[in-house]
């Protein structure tokens, strides 16, 4: 499967009370990366026609990060059914696995707001 990362910096507002990264961030990472990975691969006129909501996250806290760190999220796909795909995430400082997760997201035909299936077009953008 093809990967997508993007990398950057952790900052003082991504912090919570024990001054680490706060858990809602990591999941604010998670999904980032992964529209990230649909708006490089998609093309307009498909974003126009679908949209992807999450129907399930499982997220494992490995390690904690801090303010200053650098960090590289990952994501690929997946298993799939006719109209969802898991999505794996890793969130890593150099070689220290900080977050592993799982999301399973469904793919929404936007005109009619309702589930639809994969096409072969659409797993070729992202497997």
């Amino acid at each position: 499967m093809k990967s997508f990362s993007h990398s950057f910096t952790v900052k003082a507002s991504d912090l919570d009370v024990q001054g680490h990264v706060n858990n809602v961030t990591y999941l604010q990472w998670v999904q980032d990366v992964a529209v990230a990975h649909w708006l490089e691969v998609s093309s307009e006129e498909i974003r126009d026609r679908f949209t992807w909501v999450v129907i399930r996250h499982e997220i494992d806290y490995k390690r904690e990060a801090y303010e200053g760190d650098d960090i590289e999220a990952r994501t690929w796909v997946g298993k799939r059914t006719k109209v969802t795909w898991d999505r794996h995430t890793e969130i890593r400082r150099g070689e220290d696995l900080i977050v592993k997760a799982r999301t399973v997201w469904c793919l929404l035909d936007r005109e009619r707001m309702r589930p639809a299936k994969i096409s072969e077009e659409i797993e070729s953008l992202l497997s």
